[in-house]
């Protein structure tokens, strides 16, 4: 695209889930329980908000199934939006299709890693003036972010998404391409109970 004065170079989108008693950490509420695995993804939304306020970007909240108006998440901070159907790929790759409308440089992250900062997704889009792409992995083997400088669809097509091999694997494709990617240190999602404690939050 073409930039103009209308809109910041950067996007960032956000991924979250409507915090439901039942459908949020399923797989930490099997050794916690429901109301627990609630309040700990609520605390991991909080710290989410709170690290991608000062990034300076157009922030595109993309919520699992409804918009709520009246949360924390303040309109005048947030694009609000409701993924797409299919798919996390397809649901990620109708959300980066909407930010490129607008924007030249694009990064994704969930709302799942108690160890993000404003810092590293700052150093993320600085990353993207001198590569193509931009990844963070995850110790599971998967990605906390992902960014970058052009649409590119194929990264999330045919993908065995929450296995081990989909931070390799984007990788791998990135490499085929005759691409560049930088790699952001490696950090841990809050996806089981020993995850969650070790950061020793209180909920």
């Amino acid at each position: 695209m073409i930039q103009n004065n209308k809109y910041p170079i950067n996007a960032l989108i956000l991924f979250i889930k409507n915090p439901e008693k039942g459908k949020v950490k399923t797989r930490l509420a099997k050794t916690v329980g429901d109301d627990r695995a609630l309040l700990i993804y609520k605390a991991l939304l909080e710290h989410t908000r709170k690290l991608t306020v000062p990034v300076d970007a157009t922030r595109f909240l993309f919520y699992s199934n409804k918009i709520n108006q009246e949360d924390e998440w303040s309109a005048d901070n947030f694009r609000k939006e409701v993924q797409a159907d299919g798919d996390l790929g397809d649901r990620m790759k109708a959300a980066f299709a909407q930010a490129f409308e607008e924007h030249d440089r694009v990064l994704i992250i969930g709302s799942d890693c108690a160890s993000l900062t404003t810092e590293i997704v700052a150093e993320g889009f600085a990353a993207l003036a001198e590569h193509d792409f931009v990844l963070g992995p995850a110790m599971d083997g998967g990605y906390y972010l992902l960014g970058m400088n052009e649409y590119t669809p194929a990264l999330f097509e045919e993908m065995a998404w929450s296995t081990e091999t989909v931070g390799q694997t984007t990788q791998y494709r990135i490499k085929n391409m005759g691409k560049s990617c930088f790699l952001l240190k490696e950090l841990s999602d809050i996806d089981f109970e020993e995850d969650w404690e070790k950061w020793g939050w209180e909920v």
